[in-house]
């Protein structure tokens, strides 16, 4: 049986697709996604807290089964993702939340969480950076686009969208390479090869340069409101080392930090032990949860 329900909202003229699952009395946990994957990378975390919490993981445009419109029609910058999330947040009405955020969600979702302290509740870190000591040697061509979009920059960072890259993203740094589905590259890597998407993700490689700027702004709104954070980091990833994880240790004081014997996504192979911390650390730092069992 499958807690999970499947919808797609409006908001700016796209349509926005989310998954969700749990009673709206029990704490809500909002899931945002990273890069190249989409709402699926929930896709069995979401049942696995269903009974005691209320989850909900939209698709960002451009990704997924949200609308794909092109670069020419739509801004992609990361500022834009985060608005149109804000705005998805206040369609479907979420007044207080957890944010789970991952890669490309964390930066979505540190702009939010700095705009709207009093709204959250708790943050859940899955390999999402918000320090300098996280952007390493995989960023070296990253950076090298950011200072000039020129072709031969462009042409180092085409790999990044084949399906050997998307498949590495899974793959590398994993303990057991046979727990992990061929589903995850092959879903993402379909969305990927729809023409225009190329042109999408190479916008968002250059507007990553947007996001450690706001590194300093990010760290002074964990100083000063503490939100209880969870840190569970697949440690052997190459995208967002666990370099990047220690130094939240610097500026919160209330955090549970774990790092898993895994790669970059770690859910694929840490599922259930993430689920355990997720649970546990929501039980005794988020208002008590009422046990709801899913409903057939």
């Amino acid at each position: 049986m499958s807690c999970t329900t499947f919808h797609t909202i409006s908001i700016e003229g796209l349509d926005i697709f989310y998954r969700e699952a749990g009673s709206r009395e029990n704490p809500t946990i909002l899931l945002l996604h990273g890069f190249p994957t989409s709402s699926h990378m929930f896709r069995n975390l979401i049942p696995a807290l269903a009974d005691q919490f209320h989850l909900v993981a939209p698709d960002y445009p451009g990704y997924g089964n949200s609308s794909m419109p092109m670069v020419n029609e739509f801004d992609y910058t990361f500022d834009h993702l985060a608005e149109i999330v804000e705005k998805f947040i206040a369609a479907i009405d979420l007044k207080k939340y957890s944010l789970y955020v991952m890669d490309y969600g964390a930066p979505i979702g540190f702009r939010i969480a700095a705009k709207y302290p009093e709204r959250v509740e708790a943050l859940i870190v899955q390999n999402g950076n918000a320090y300098e000591e996280g952007l390493r040697e995989f960023w070296e061509p990253i950076k090298a686009y950011w200072q000039e979009r020129s072709s031969e920059n462009e042409e180092k960072l085409k790999y990044l969208v084949t399906l050997a890259a998307t498949k590495w993203q899974y793959t590398n740094g994993v303990r057991n390479l046979a727990a992990i589905s061929p589903d995850t590259w092959t879903v993402d890597q379909h969305f990927l090869d729809r023409p225009g998407n190329a042109e999408i993700q190479l916008a968002l490689f250059d507007s990553y340069k947007s996001n450690p700027p706001l590194y300093p702004q990010w760290q002074e709104y964990f100083r000063q409101h503490q939100p209880p954070t969870l840190i569970v980091w697949g440690q052997n990833d190459h995208i967002f080392p666990a370099e990047g994880a220690y130094p939240y240790k610097n500026d919160l004081q209330t955090l549970e930090f774990h790092l898993l014997d895994t790669g970059h996504f770690a859910l694929e192979e840490k599922g259930n032990e993430i689920a355990n911390h997720i649970r546990r650390f929501m039980t005794t730092y988020v208002a008590e949860s009422e046990n709801t069992s899913c409903k057939s």
